[in-house]
């Protein structure tokens, strides 16, 4: 049993320690190969039904999954003074013509069947991921697809978007439990909820969560904020007509319509009071944000000019502050590193387990996967001259090295950073001088391969042969 597994599952408590004891074990099978089927990372055909009993069994539920790893991310967190907790949603499509899941429901295509995962992943400013602090899964109800009007009478509580707000309550819980630690709730444009900026005024008898979120509306200010200028007493417009802080250069990457090019970025920045919007029996109350505006000067002929707008409750104030708030933002791209583990490297949209009940626990598992390839990747970055075995097993490092090296083992564990670049290149990375650093595809590949090597080392290596030799 890996050593980080034992401590990612230290509290667990099911009821019955043969429970807690067969998490481990299929946690263990399911990381060693996270791109196969239950039955094929399983090693007998006894170990597959286990394996499908404890989905099965009614005391395993995601829940209480979730909870030693959410205890373990916690106390990652007091070692660090900001944390951004990264929250999105994405889709997992169980769309299979053969079988219905039950408790699935339609996608962002009606026609598409399956489940909406809403995550909160815990992550340093140098985009370390630290662990998931939450993982909401639902199918949607199939009778309120497609009736968007119909959300506009219902309060926030009884609404999707709802997630979002109950996401910056729970950060602000966290926030709560690690008093020295800073913490900074990420969110898309889909976060861009009035509830949410509300929720964010500070309290005296609460420990709130800082927020930083991408706007979509382009909201309306109090006139009083611009009495005689209707067109500036729009938010984009206002900010807009602050004085340029300086610039800043950012690497864009490529995505659909759009190339992959260096570009060059104004900052403003402006503090507004923001009008509310009506809700049906409820009165909202102003609220005073500060904002970021991130926008491209020149760009390429035919391409259309980056631009973030960015809200939050932190300072904006100084070039320095605002270029900050675009600093921490950007490191919700990790959150979308995560979804692409989860379902490239673990596969998880084609798991064959027919009920929600079993499904919701199983994927807990794989979150707990996708997060360990993540923080692997990215720890040889952050933490580079680390020794090695601080984080892999004797057995893993030294297999790796045998074969990767071609040499014998050094008295000295070779640094994080030197034996991650020998797992990556198990996984394929060239290690070119234009190669860049490892990414997670060949991360999850490499360490697969680490696995079984260390099997391998702990039956027939140096150690083995000793113990099994006759006197």
């Amino acid at each position: 049993m890996d050593t980080w597994i034992q401590e990612e599952l230290a509290i667990l408590d099911l009821g019955d320690v043969r429970l807690d004891r067969r998490c481990q074990q299929i946690l263990q099978r399911l990381y060693s190969k996270p791109s196969l089927s239950i039955p094929a990372a399983s090693a007998t055909l006894a170990e597959i039904a286990a394996t499908y009993r404890f989905f099965d069994n009614d005391r395993v539920d995601d829940f209480e999954l979730l909870r030693p790893h959410r205890h373990a991310t916690l106390e990652r967190l007091r070692a660090h003074p900001v944390v951004l907790l990264v929250q999105d949603t994405t889709e997992f499509d169980y769309s299979r013509p053969e079988e219905i899941l039950v408790g699935a429901g339609p996608l962002t295509l009606e026609a598409c069947s399956g489940f909406h995962d809403h995550v909160q992943l815990a992550v340093t400013p140098e985009r370390l991921a630290l662990g998931v602090i939450d993982a909401d899964i639902w199918g949607r109800d199939p009778e309120e697809f497609g009736k968007r009007k119909d959300k506009k009478q219902k309060p926030i509580q009884d609404k999707e978007s709802f997630r979002w707000l109950q996401g910056y309550r729970r950060a602000c819980e966290v926030a709560a439990e690690v008093p020295g630690t800073q913490l900074i709730s990420i969110a898309d444009a889909e976060g861009d909820i009035y509830e949410c900026f509300l929720a964010g005024v500070p309290a005296p008898e609460q420990r709130k969560a800082d927020w930083i979120i991408r706007a979509a509306q382009n909201r309306c200010l109090l006139p009083e904020a611009e009495p005689d200028d209707e067109a500036a007493r729009l938010l984009r417009s206002a900010v807009a007509k602050a004085p340029v802080l300086g610039q800043v250069v950012v690497e864009v990457s490529k995505k659909l319509k759009r190339k992959a090019r260096t570009a060059i970025m104004t900052v403003q920045s402006a503090t507004v009071l923001l009008q509310p919007p009506q809700r049906l029996g409820v009165k909202l109350a102003p609220v005073t944000i500060n904002v970021v505006l991130l926008r491209e000067s020149q760009p390429p002929g035919g391409e259309e000019p980056i631009e973030w707008l960015l809200l939050t409750n932190l300072p904006v104030a100084t070039f320095h502050e605002a270029v900050a708030i675009a600093t921490y933002y950007a490191c919700r791209w990790q959150i979308e590193i995560f979804f692409k583990i989860l379902k490239s490297g673990c596969k998880v949209e084609k798991l064959q387990l027919h009920t929600e009940d079993r499904l919701k626990p199983c994927l807990i598992l794989y979150h707990i996967i996708a997060w360990r390839v993540l923080y692997l990747t990215m720890l040889g970055r952050a933490c580079p001259e680390i020794p090695c075995d601080a984080v892999f097993a004797e057995e893993e490092w030294k297999s790796v090295w045998t074969i990767q090296q071609s040499e014998p083992v050094p008295t000295t564990p070779p640094t994080l950073a030197a034996f991650l670049k020998l797992v990556a290149g198990l996984g394929g990375h060239m290690g070119r001088k234009g190669d860049g650093d490892p990414g997670v595809q060949t991360m999850w590949i490499g360490l697969q391969r680490t696995i079984d090597f260390a099997l391998a080392w702990q039956a027939f290596g140096p150690d083995a042969t000793r113990a099994n030799a006759s006197p």
